[in-house]
């Protein structure tokens, strides 16, 4: 099958392949191949393998590649089959223009060991140019008394392809007047004269329009035309002679612009306006045009452009002399350009070793490089040396322009890292030109050194309610390797518990080390917790450390105070009794709120913010006490209502209100507790709207416990199939923080979390009071009248004195989790 495809391939191509292979001098040997142009990208050249004497597969293992001599690569290589295709499709005219023949340069490197072959492709032209005249419509002034035979130049067709394509003859319309004649030029393409066979009469015929055409030799044959305007003049029957036939003259290709190239002269016999001569450089190809130009006054002719001996060697300018009258005569110069030495030589490098191992022996070949001088003639012979004389390496030549670095001396990456190594090529001149060309060669390393933290521990602190996946701080690690062995990669390591959660809360950038809160943190639930992070960099073995990262969480005021004493429930009024012979400073009741923050968020102060008398009651900013500030009288009205504001010392601060009603009777009975608002209740109900109203809450209710039901069941499931499982969801459950997440002050601050009850009782004392029932016994609540409800009921014994003795601190810190 790969024959068949093989044989496909050759069989599509435009021109032969012609594959020889010649050894030069010595044992070296260089493979040639030609190629037709335009062929197209992936057309078959040849089998470099098989020409190598390699096995199939052997280019791959070695690695073989292709080195262009030039600054591009027209072909590429299959390693595995060892074929080699066109990589672009080739266009002889742009690669070397009319050099003939057209040669493509490049090696073939091989490593382990380090190996190269030159190798040559030589690309044939094929007939995909047709001639072209620059000059469509040229224009030619004829006298009528021109003598039969005068020769008049054209201008010259230009064919980009080279050889039998290229431009190989003229031919002219049919006319009375004039034949063709077709000349060569000794450096250039042919051009056609036109002869005057038939005396032209003005009178007659005063303009001749005649169809000149340039065919190729190509098969088939290409041309191209332009249409020849002749007009014919009244009597000049004297020409321009010039005083030579041909010009020569020799100008060092490093003229500047503007330099004198050649001086022509030419008479004429004529007199007045038709003795006048004027100079031109008539049909020239456009490169002459680009680079020459002519004083038309004086003849001088002088540089345009730059020359290049490299490229164009000779020029064959056509010179023009014109009198007054029209009439014309034609010249020849010939420009020889001299080579200098203006071109330094050139080094290619074709492959570098590079990391070099540091055991490596002497005599280790660590690149390979061809130098080349485009001023073959006179830049003489080449040499190559290091610029630098202390370095481990020298140069050895292995082919005729080719050499090799190899190493002297072993190798310390410990004591040199990299070497940057100047060869010096310099040819003989004159004068002497150098190039410097600069060959990084790295040592390797091995991984010696393990990543080492900055610092022996890290704090980080984080506020809680941050915003999820937010920055919370970064650990580095530095490896005193190179490459991978430096490479650090962070980790975070489980617990030693065998927990997992600590991975649902903290993350870290493996590349940067960087550490985020992958969800939102709560202090009232934890205020630090510790985890190890790893580096460990990426060489073989892998080489590692550990630090420990200490995170603290910062408490945030997101807990407004809550009232626990009076209730703010809205069920039942909240109504304390002030006997009206209470003197100023009789304690009425006490303020009692918590607030689940710590620190100074946690600092509550109490204020009156509205009283139906502001002038009788004071409440204590730091505990919440409110007593009497003067004594009460008969004009007081029973009924006192007061808005206390209790605010924390957060930024900012949040504050929460209550309300309590306090009524003023000459003795303490049951029926004050029972006292409703007149103005509440002043307004009957209506029968139709109670058993509405009755109706609707009997179907929210059926509606609620419905879907309580409902929701309890999938609760229950889903807590069964979560059993399953060993990892909690509470993070500070699953990492075993510990329990005291609140802690406890002696400002009247909850020492452990605590839950209450309310209960009310009606005592025979100075005043009533409700309080909270706390399911711990160690809570310092200020006692009143009535005791507080234990296990088994409420009783309340009438000793005022001791609440206000014993209820000095009015505010607590109890934790959100058991509100």
């Amino acid at each position: 099958m790969a024959v068949a495809c093989r044989k496909t391939l050759q069989s599509r191509r435009v021109g032969s392949l012609i594959l020889f292979m010649c050894l030069s001098m010595g044992s070296t040997a260089t493979i040639r191949y030609s190629v037709a142009e335009e062929m197209e990208s992936g057309s078959f050249v040849a089998n470099v393998a098989k020409d190598l004497g390699l096995e199939v597969g052997k280019l791959s293992e070695r690695g073989a590649r292709l080195v262009p001599e030039g600054n591009k690569l027209h072909f590429r290589i299959h390693r595995k089959t060892g074929d080699l295709f066109v990589k672009e499709k080739l266009d002889r005219e742009s690669l070397c223009g009319k050099a003939d023949p057209c040669v493509l340069y490049f090696e073939i490197v091989l490593v382990e060991p380090l190996q190269s072959f030159r190798a040559e492709v030589r690309v044939f032209d094929i007939n995909d140019n047709a001639p072209i005249f620059l000059n469509k419509e040229p224009l030619l002034k004829i006298p009528e008394s021109t003598p039969l035979g005068s020769r008049f130049p054209l201008q010259s067709a230009q064919d980009l392809d080279v050889g039998l394509n290229g431009l190989q003859n003229y031919t002219l319309s049919p006319n009375a007047y004039f034949h063709l004649h077709t000349r060569f030029r000794s450096h250039g393409p042919k051009y056609a004269e036109l002869v005057l066979d038939k005396p032209l009469d003005r009178e007659e015929q005063p303009e001749i329009n005649l169809t000149i055409t340039a065919v190729d030799g190509g098969s088939p044959p290409k041309s191209g035309t332009a249409n020849i305007h002749v007009v014919v003049l009244d009597v000049n029957d004297h020409v321009p002679q010039f005083s030579r036939l041909v010009y020569r003259a020799q100008v060092p290709e490093n003229s500047a612009n503007g330099s004198f190239v050649v001086m022509v002269t030419a008479k004429d016999l004529d007199e007045g306006s038709n003795k006048e001569i004027t100079y031109s450089l008539a049909q020239n190809p456009e490169t002459v045009l680009q680079t020459f130009q002519i004083n038309s006054q004086t003849g001088e002719v002088r540089l345009r452009g730059p020359l290049d001996f490299e490229a164009i060697e000779t020029y064959d300018i056509d010179i023009q002399a014109t009198d007054g009258g029209g009439l014309s005569a034609h010249s020849k110069v010939l420009v020889d350009v001299v080579d200098v030495n203006d071109n330094p030589p050139e080094v290619m490098i074709s492959s570098v070793s590079s990391p070099l191992a540091e055991d490596s022996p002497p005599q280790t070949v660590v690149a390979l490089f061809t130098i080349r001088d485009l001023d073959v003639r006179v830049g003489g012979k080449i040499t190559c040396f290091l610029k630098e004389d202390d370095l481990p390496f020298l140069v050895k030549p292995t082919l005729r322009n080719s050499y090799s670095l190899v190493t002297d001396r072993s190798l310390d990456r410990e004591d040199v890292s990299g070497y940057n190594i100047t060869l010096v090529a310099m040819d003989t001149g004159p004068p002497n030109l150098s190039t410097e060309t600069v060959i990084e060669v790295l040592i390797s390393d091995i991984n010696d050194n393990p990543p080492v933290f900055q610092e022996e521990s890290y704090i980080l602190t984080v506020r809680e309610n941050n915003s999820p996946a937010i920055f919370i701080g970064k650990v580095y690690a530095e490896d005193l390797d190179l490459g991978e062995n430096a490479q650090v990669t962070y980790s975070l390591l489980p617990p030693k518990s065998g927990d997992l959660s600590v991975f649902a809360y903290i993350s870290i950038n493996s590349d940067n080390g960087k550490l985020y809160a992958l969800r939102t943190m709560d202090y009232e639930a934890i205020q630090s917790f510790q985890f190890v992070v790893k580096a460990a960099d990426g060489g073989l073995p892998s080489l590692s450390s550990q630090v420990t990262v200490r995170v603290v969480v910062l408490d945030d005021n997101d807990n407004r105070p809550m009232i626990l004493y009076p209730l703010q429930n809205g069920t039942l009024p909240c109504n304390d009794l002030v006997p009206r012979s209470a003197e100023a400073g009789y304690l009425v009741t006490k303020v009692v709120a918590v607030d689940g923050d710590s620190g100074q968020n946690s600092w509550l102060s109490y204020h009156l913010l509205k009283a139906t008398d502001p002038g009788l009651f004071s409440v204590q900013r730091q505990n919440g006490e409110i007593r009497t500030l003067r004594q009460i009288t008969e004009r007081d009205p029973m009924m006192q209502k007061l808005a206390i504001i209790v605010q924390d010392h957060g930024q900012p601060a949040l504050s929460t209100t209550a309300s309590l009603n306090i009524l003023l009777v000459d003795g303490f009975s049951e029926p004050y507790l029972q006292f409703r608002d007149p103005a509440t209740h002043s307004q009957k109900v209506n029968p139709s709207t109670r058993y509405l109203v009755i109706s609707l809450a009997v179907l929210s209710f059926l509606f609620l416990f419905s879907v309580t039901m409902i929701s309890i069941i999938h609760i229950y499931q889903k807590i069964k199939h979560r059993d399953k499982f060993t990892i909690q969801e509470h993070f500070y459950d699953d990492c075993n923080f510990p329990n005291n997440l609140v802690q406890g002050g002696g400002d009247g601050s909850l020492s452990q979390p605590c839950a209450y009850d309310m209960c009310s009782a009606t005592g025979t004392g100075n005043s009533e009071f409700r309080f909270l029932k706390r399911f711990m016994p160690n809570f310092p609540f200020p006692q009143a009248t009535g005791e507080v409800k234990t296990e088994d009921g409420c009783s309340l014994p009438p000793d005022s004195n001791r609440n206000r003795s014993q209820g000095s601190e009015g505010h607590a810190r109890v934790s959100d989790n058991y509100m």
